[in-house]
């Protein structure tokens, strides 16, 4: 199953929509938010049903409860779930903040959601940005990007996912996000505490993007989940 967050493009909604992507149209679900819709059992009633094309699609987890970016099954640092934005957004900072107007990196990844009983309830994109002139974690503390869409991990094996980074239109990147031990992940990360619907496990990164400077236009696309596009603010 196919799941976004949207709003109709006539209809500008900040919280947005729960969806079931069927083809060239979304249908909405009758669920507050993606976790509602994993905790209440992966269902919910059909209401209206949208154009693809003339909708916005949003975060698929608007607020995700902690945000966890791994280096490998046993190593990971916490990112900062505010930061997140959806695609078509514009990343970077504005003159008046602290962080520089150097150049930047992109570190893509695919990210597990978690659903019901702390399982992973499926599979998106995540942009990791990075600024290169600041010390960590400063450095990726201003933008998440996330989605287009959620694919449920009955339908999607992570470790088979083919990626490609376009920037400017033009080819950077190309890989497979293979090898990483999910369940060990998923371990890990739930050691000691609770994972909670909506937290976000981030793969190692196929490699970094670098020297991307602002105004470049940045393309994450895997197929399945869709192309997850950013622009650096100029």
């Amino acid at each position: 199953m196919k799941l976004c967050t949207f709003h109709p493009v006539d209809h500008p909604l900040r919280r947005g929509w729960v969806g079931r992507v069927d083809g060239e149209h979304v249908i909405q679900l009758a669920a507050q938010t993606l976790q509602a819709f994993f905790t209440g059992g992966g269902s919910a009633r059909e209401h209206a049903v949208y154009p693809l094309a003339g909708v916005r699609l949003l975060p698929p987890v608007l607020h995700p409860p902690a945000v966890r970016i791994f280096d490998d099954q046993r190593s990971f640092v916490f990112a900062n779930p505010a930061a997140t934005v959806g695609s078509g957004a514009t990343v970077g900072t504005t003159p008046s903040d602290t962080v520089s107007q150097g150049t930047f990196a992109l570190f893509p990844r695919v990210t597990a959601v978690i659903g019901a009983s702390e399982e992973v309830a499926g599979f998106t994109l995540l942009m990791e940005w990075r600024d290169t002139d600041l010390a960590p974690p400063k450095d990726r503390d201003f933008a998440l990007g996330l989605g287009p869409l959620v694919v449920t991990s009955d339908e999607l094996d992570p470790n088979e996912l083919e990626a490609v980074v376009r920037v400017d239109a033009a080819e950077r990147l190309r890989g497979r996000f293979e090898g990483f031990d999910w369940g060990a992940a998923r371990a890990h990360a739930s050691e000691g505490t609770t994972l909670r619907p909506g937290d976000l496990l981030a793969s190692p990164a196929l490699d970094a993007v670098a020297d991307l400077a602002p105004g470049s236009s940045v393309e994450l696309e895997a197929e399945g989940i869709g192309m997850l596009s950013q622009t650096i603010r100029s």
